[in-house]
């Protein structure tokens, strides 16, 4: 029994080294025809006049200056965006700051007054809340017939 499980196991290991063979050897022929196609473009580029191979290099540094500076606008423009931001930001702190450095310079009967006001204005808006009704929808004519009589 356990003669016949090394085996098996043995050869699940087997089959696995073979596969992952089979993987590489595919991988490495992918690489190879990649090389291929990569030397046949350098041999054709080499014959070409030395003119035409500064031009395609040319070419070559202006598409990755271009695509480069493609990436560059796009961070520009986070960066941007994000100082808008905080800037905004800005202004709201600046603006808490300066009228919390009023009401600490106002007298304290000043102070007094502005913080019963403040209360008073807390007072409406739950007030404002006072007139609302829950009912269930099937109560609403009889709701409806109460409020006409």
């Amino acid at each position: 029994p356990v003669l016949r499980l090394l085996e098996a196991q043995l050869q699940d290991q087997r089959r696995e080294h073979e596969e992952e063979m089979e993987a590489l050897k595919n991988q490495v022929d992918l690489m190879q025809e990649e090389l291929e196609k990569q030397q046949q473009a350098f041999l054709q580029t080499l014959q070409l006049s030395p003119e035409v191979q500064v031009e395609l290099g040319l070419q070559q540094e202006i598409t990755r200056l271009t695509n480069e500076n493609l990436d560059l606008k796009e961070l520009l423009e986070k960066l941007e965006k994000n100082e808008k931001k905080l800037k905004k930001q800005l202004k709201i702190y600046m603006k808490k700051v300066q009228d919390f450095e009023a009401t600490q310079t106002m007298v304290p009967v000043e102070r007094r007054l502005h913080e019963r006001n403040m209360q008073v204005a807390v007072q409406r808006k739950e007030k404002d809340f006072q007139g609302m009704l829950e009912y269930y929808k099937e109560d609403e004519p009889l709701l409806i017939r109460n409020l006409i009589t």
